[in-house]
């Protein structure tokens, strides 16, 4: 693995856990940053560039993907405690 790589790897890593450190339930957070952690173990000593591209590009996309479930978990914390999203359901 090329330096560049290694470190955009480090990266991308550390902002997965970053963001999974956001997650507001204990359980989801510990879980995310435990599957991060063994997923990133499992594939430490892969060689092929290919594979580890393919890799980076999966890690981009689960980022994203909890990026997005972190806000939309907030707005709706926000709207439920502000009364205004109640489904009728009062």
């Amino acid at each position: 693995m090329a330096a560049s790589s290694r470190a955009e790897v480090l990266r991308l890593y550390r902002a997965l856990l970053r963001e999974s450190q956001r997650f507001g339930g204990y359980n989801y957070r510990t879980y995310a940053i435990r599957r991060i952690r063994d997923a990133f173990r499992e594939n430490k000593n892969i060689k092929d560039s290919e594979k580890i591209e393919e890799l980076v590009n999966k890690a981009k996309v689960n980022l994203e993907v909890i990026h997005r479930q972190i806000a939309s978990l907030s707005v709706l914390k926000m709207w439920s405690s502000s009364g205004i999203m109640t489904c009728g359901l009062q």
